[in-house]
């Protein structure tokens, strides 16, 4: 580990460095503050993707505990059955039921993270306009400076 001290330059204020130089039409506290905006707006969104996925994971071990549990009774259940007839169409609805639930919880676990991801572009897209809508006033400023 570097210990304090090892690297002057990224210990120093990195907006106050970029504030000394003057570049006439560019508003160097204005970027960083638009940068400091895309950085929040990245970390919103994986947050957001972080969670999401955490759910999707807390789901499908819910879905697995149930299906162990199902997958028992099932088997009690057709075990007790009398016939091998019986058995066999006992087996052929279960099957089909299993079959019903497994497309189900693949269906609901799709959804959360379709969900999920739409949430996090959101916030992506959002703050995309935002600085696209900074940028046009940016740019009208210095229009409207340029005439003056």
């Amino acid at each position: 580990m570097a210990k304090q001290g090892a690297y002057p330059f990224f210990e120093m204020d990195v907006s106050k460095m970029m504030s000394d130089f003057k570049v006439p039409g560019v508003d160097i506290e204005a970027i960083m503050a638009s940068q400091k905006r895309n950085i929040e707006a990245v970390t919103a969104a994986n947050q957001l993707a972080i969670e999401g996925m955490q759910a999707v994971v807390r789901r499908q071990a819910e879905i697995l505990r149930q299906t162990m549990e199902e997958t028992s009774a099932m088997v009690t259940e057709m075990m007790s059955a009398g016939s091998p007839e019986d058995k066999m169409a006992k087996q052929a609805e279960l099957v089909k039921t299993a079959f019903e639930k497994a497309l189900a919880n693949m269906k609901e676990l799709a959804e959360m993270v379709a969900k999920s991801n739409t949430e996090a572009s959101n916030v992506i897209s959002q703050r995309v306009s935002e600085s696209l809508e900074e940028l046009k006033a940016h740019m009208a400023k210095l229009a409207a400076d340029k005439k003056a």
